[in-house]
């Protein structure tokens, strides 16, 4: 009894990556792949979940075997890879939260129905997520994302079930053709979200271990985060599943507004449930992009953050810990990251779906750089030999990465050299 007590407290940030993923990779990317491609593109989700597993689950295993964030990992093998973190993150920042953030308002307008702007729902979402770090911390994030995680997967499942009998025999597959290649490459760069979360996923893991005073075992740290990743990826083979079979199955195109594309997400789930079931599934899509939201806003300032001190000096013992980390240099990258998003919601948002293509294309682009630094952090003499992977968690690590850097190249000649 006392084991499994010791286990449920190692629980939480898998929760936390779970929150943080099935956000606009799910709702819009995932859903734009059965809608567009039917079951086709569910080989690709597969192939970059489980390529890219080991280079995130790294940062679970790195925090438990040294006590340290990523970060530490990173300086250890230099400054500059600090520096090159630090750019590639100010290069994706913006358009991530100016994406998710405008997923979220476009469903805000779809639920709550009031006249304001996109623009302004957006103020008001990411005021409102600043407000929730300042007052709620880390135990009210986490209670709250668990029960949303499980209302959301459970809708997707039903909604699955039932959309199945009126399938059409043959239309359940569509052709992948060259052009895809840009929408292609903006679902891996997100799937199941972008690289730069691994480096969360270690500030999760001591912020839990500060939370309950209990240092898990590498098990217990593994089974938190085994749980969230998978969970993760059969999510987003649903979302597949039900645009293939509601929206690819009857032709019907994918909205390319914020508001249009909300209202196209919420009735998947009614046309095929039942009106009754609005409300439900608007409150928890609503829910689960806030908390993308919040763990975007709360992870690219710590980041940011912890990078200029990771210039200055080693970690120290209690840095990251939920009660010390947003200080004042927290809020100062906090109000930078904010406002970034907001001009680009305001002044270059021509489509939702324009705007997601460019968040995951750039995240899609930095990840090789950042699987490497992962990878060489982990893989590093100074980690516990009984921490390190074993060799077909590196085989499989590396092969991810020559992945990563094989799509990418594959993309740039399409995208800049092809006739």
């Amino acid at each position: 009894m006392d084991s499994q007590r010791e286990a449920l407290k190692a629980l939480g940030p898998g929760f936390l990556f779970a929150a943080v993923s099935i956000g606009a990779s799910h709702l819009v990317q995932s859903t734009r792949a059965g809608a567009g491609h039917g079951l086709s593109l569910m080989v690709v989700i597969v192939l970059a979940m489980v390529l890219k597993y080991p280079l995130f689950e790294f940062g679970h295993r790195y925090a438990a075997a040294t006590g340290t964030s990523l970060l530490e990992g990173y300086r250890k093998q230099g400054r500059w890879t600090l520096v090159v973190y630090l750019v590639l993150t100010l290069g994706t920042m913006f358009t991530v939260l100016a994406a998710v953030t405008a997923v979220t308002a476009g469903l805000a307008i779809q639920l709550i129905g009031t006249d304001w702007s996109l623009f302004t729902w957006s103020v008001v979402i990411t005021a409102a997520c600043a407000l929730l770090i300042a007052i709620g911390r880390y135990p009210l994030l986490d209670a709250a994302i668990k029960l949303i995680m499980v209302l959301l997967a459970l809708s997707t499942i039903a909604a699955v079930v039932a959309a199945l009998p009126g399938v059409q025999p043959g239309r359940l597959w569509g052709p992948v053709r060259a052009t895809d290649i840009a929408f292609i490459v903006g679902l891996v760069g997100w799937m199941p979200t972008g690289m730069d979360v691994s480096v969360w996923q270690s500030f999760w893991s001591l912020a839990r271990r500060r939370q309950t005073g209990h240092v898990p075992t590498l098990k217990q740290a593994l089974f938190d985060f085994r749980l969230g990743y998978i969970g993760t990826g059969i999510i987003a083979l649903l979302f597949c599943g039900l645009g293939a079979a509601v929206m690819f199955n009857s032709g019907v195109g994918i909205d390319r507004s914020a508001s249009g594309f909300a209202r196209q997400l919420i009735e998947l789930y009614t046309s095929t449930l039942g009106e009754w079931s609005r409300p439900i599934i608007g409150t928890a899509a609503l829910t689960a992009m806030l908390s993308t939201t919040l763990t975007v806003i709360d992870g690219f300032p710590r980041a940011l953050q912890l990078t200029g001190r990771r210039l200055v000096g080693p970690e120290s013992e209690s840095e990251v810990s939920t009660s010390a980390v947003r200080t004042i240099d927290f809020w100062i990258w906090a109000a930078v990251l904010i406002a970034g998003a907001l001009l680009i919601i305001r002044f270059a948002m021509t489509s939702l779906l324009g705007l997601v293509d460019v968040a995951t294309i750039l995240s899609f682009v930095t990840a090789p750089f950042l699987a490497t630094l992962t990878y060489r952090a982990m893989t590093a003499p100074d980690v516990p030999e009984e921490f390190r992977p074993g060799r077909g968690l590196r085989t499989t690590a590396i092969l991810g990465i020559f992945f990563l850097l094989a799509f990418l190249a594959y993309f740039l000649h399409h995208r800049f050299l092809a006739p």
